[in-house]
C-alpha cells in the first residue's frame, strides 16, 4: 500500500496544510494557531476555568500551562480564582485577547465557507460520517489497549 492510499496520510496532510495556512494568518496579527484555539476556547463573558481547557482542545496540561503564561504576558488572558471554588483559577480575555478570539474565529468561519462553496453538502455530510467512524476505530483501538494486562503471565 502506497502511503497516498493510507487513511492517516490524507489527514495528516491535510490538516498540516490547515495548520500552516491558520498560523500563516496568525503570525501577521502576532499570535499562533494553538493560541487562537485556546482564545476560542475562553467564555468570554463568564472566563473558563483552566483545568478545562486542555481537554477542550486536546493539549497536555504541561503545554497548556506554558501557553497560558505566554498568552498573559502578550496580554491576551488574565487569571482570576473561581468564586466558588477558591482553588480553582478562571482564565478571562483581556479586550485584546477578545480582539484575537474574534479574528480566530472569523479565520475559521472564512475557511470553512470556502471549504463550503466547492465542496456540496451531501460530501460533506458522508466527510463527517468518515471521520466519526474514524473515531470510533480510534476508540476501540485505545480501549483494547487500555484493557490489556500490563504483564503477561
Amino acid at each position: 500500500m502506497k502511503r497516498e492510499e493510507t487513511v492517516d496520510y490524507h489527514i495528516k496532510s491535510a490538516w498540516h496544510a490547515i495548520s500552516r495556512m491558520y498560523n500563516q494568518q496568525a503570525a501577521e496579527e502576532g499570535f499562533t494557531t494553538a493560541i487562537g484555539f485556546v482564545l476560542i476556547n475562553i467564555n468570554s463573558k463568564e472566563g473558563t476555568p483552566a483545568t478545562k481547557i486542555a481537554p477542550l482542545i486536546g493539549l497536555e496540561t504541561r503545554s497548556l500551562t506554558r501557553m497560558l503564561k505566554t498568552m498573559e504576558e502578550k496580554g491576551l488572558i488574565y487569571k482570576k480564582p473561581d468564586s466558588v471554588d477558591k482553588r480553582s483559577v478562571r482564565i478571562f480575555l483581556t479586550e485584546e485577547g477578545k480582539r484575537k478570539k474574534d479574528i480566530s474565529v472569523q479565520t475559521i468561519m472564512d475557511f470553512n465557507n470556502k471549504v463550503r462553496e466547492v465542496v456540496d453538502e451531501e460530501s460533506l455530510t458522508t466527510f463527517f460520517s468518515v471521520f466519526e467512524k474514524i473515531h470510533l476505530v480510534i476508540d476501540q483501538i485505545n480501549e483494547s489497549e487500555i484493557n490489556k494486562p500490563i504483564f503477561e503471565l
